[in-house]
């Protein structure tokens, strides 16, 4: 399965964030966090910024929902261009139907799991989502440590789309980096939220070919 790199523009300079995404043209996706206040501790963009994003972003949306009652407000964002439109599962009061309207708008309809949320009881979901997102730090900021523990999180997740013959993206978001891309792939993983590791290097375009090829190197 093709890795695909995917950063995240909550590192990048939110006052030039034209210029931020046209240094990720060579990424997969961009990946951009909408947080509430609510779900989580931060606050960063909402509809009107996010669809301004969608117009002039080199490279297709992958939104990032942190944000309460996503039921009422997910489909905005696939209205507003998202290519991805990615839920907390912990959020939702009914994911079959909201990731069926996500899908019905166009887009590509994502569940994610905090780090505390077992993946057993929400594998029945599978089958309605293209991508399950596997948070590898508590959501809410960025540049924290990458953790672990998840890893059998991701392994199960993937086992299970195996068996049941299911085309599945994992995505893995929190501490992307040189150090922890290759244990993410190996366990299963093939989209890779980077954001420290991608604007926090001279060379964005560079950074983002040598993550795909460690990713590649360790894709079974």
């Amino acid at each position: 399965m093709k890795p695909l790199i995917a950063p995240s523009i909550l590192a990048a300079d939110f006052m030039n964030l034209e210029s931020e995404l046209g240094r990720i043209a060579s990424a997969d996706y961009v990946h951009v966090d909408v947080m509430d206040y609510h779900f989580v501790p931060n606050l960063t963009l909402g509809i009107p910024v996010f669809e301004q994003l969608t117009k002039v972003s080199p490279v297709p949306v992958d939104a990032h929902l942190m944000i309460e009652d996503p039921d009422r407000w997910a489909p905005a964002y696939a209205e507003a261009g998202a290519a991805s439109v990615t839920f907390h599962v912990e959020a939702a009061k009914d994911p079959v139907r909201l990731a069926r309207e996500l899908r019905r708008l166009g887009a590509r309809a994502s569940v994610a799991l905090k780090p505390g949320t077992p993946v057993e009881a929400h594998l029945g979901l599978l089958r309605e989502v293209d991508m399950v997102l596997i948070m590898t730090v508590e959501p809410g900021f960025g540049g924290q440590s990458f953790m672990a523990d998840m890893l059998p999180k991701i392994r199960r997740t993937r086992q299970a789309a195996r068996e049941a013959d299911l085309d599945i993206w994992i995505q893995v978001d929190g501490g992307i980096s040189r150090a922890t891309i290759d244990r993410t792939a190996d366990a299963g993983a093939n989209v890779f939220v980077a954001g420290s590791a991608v604007y926090g290097a001279d060379d964005a375009a560079a950074e983002i070919s040598t993550l795909r090829d460690l990713a590649a190197a360790h894709t079974h």
